[in-house]
């Protein structure tokens, strides 16, 4: 599921101002250089900042996104050209054979129905060649990060041209049980525009994940720490078995 404000197109047109550090890629683009992928399918492209980076490695990209609001931000890019974008999800691609599927940020923890999760990991392994990788991102639950969502540790004000100043707090709406639900406010000053944007994420434990993956035919491969948030998220390496590119 697209959230609001990927969904929105005056949302999405100014999510990547919002979120300008995004050194939390550096450790994807890393592991496509470790496993010397040529060709990668990144699911939950959003506003395409990924897909471009690797595409400026002259990596073929084929960057995925069910809103459509964020595919049409990511088009309008420099270099977009280079990408092949769909506005879609795993579990419906055109026949594909890549060295590495990524998951980057919330992506993984955003698909909260256990079903759409199982036919995601399976439509991501039928889209891998044999040996290529699959590599996504989830937070410790143990480690709550929910406690930090609050508009007194994340209000701010940021000027965006253009656009003008937009206010921007979240708020935690609601915990049940691995599933955790939030809604980030902006308010734009330039018409007084007030817009919200709910997201709920399921924190999975990392026994859950490593036996959902083995069960959808992946071989776990490692489990690393996020360099931005270390022993906040769990990184997991699987791979599809088999060598060989077709």
């Amino acid at each position: 599921m697209a959230g609001e404000a990927f969904a929105d197109p005056r949302l999405a047109a100014i999510y990547d101002p919002l979120d300008p550090d995004r050194s939390d890629l550096d450790a994807y683009v890393r592991i496509a250089e470790e496993v010397g992928a040529r060709q990668v399918l990144d699911i939950g492209c959003g506003t395409g900042v990924f897909a471009l980076l690797l595409a400026d490695r002259r990596i073929e990209v084929i960057g995925v996104d069910p809103a459509q609001a964020s595919v049409d931000v990511a088009r309008g890019k420099p270099g977009s050209e280079r990408v092949r974008w769909i506005c879609g999800d795993a579990t419906a691609l055109p026949p594909l054979r890549v060295d590495l599927a990524t998951m980057t940020a919330n992506v993984a923890q955003e698909m909260v129905d256990p079903h759409a999760w199982r036919m995601t990991l399976r439509g991501i392994y039928e889209a891998l060649r044999p040996g290529g990788h699959l590599v996504f991102e989830t937070r410790d639950p143990a480690r709550g990060a929910w406690s930090e969502w609050n508009r007194e540790a994340s209000y701010g004000i940021t000027e965006i041209p253009g656009v003008g100043a937009v206010e921007s707090w979240v708020d935690l709406i609601k915990v049940n049980g691995p599933l955790v639900t939030f809604r980030w406010t902006y308010v734009f000053a330039t018409d007084g525009q007030k817009l919200t944007s709910d997201s709920t994420l399921r924190f999975r434990e990392r026994e859950e994940i490593e036996t959902e993956l083995i069960a959808q035919g992946y071989v776990v491969e490692d489990i690393r720490d996020a360099p931005d948030r270390p022993s906040r998220e769990f990184v997991f390496v699987a791979r599809r078995p088999g060598s060989g590119q077709t």
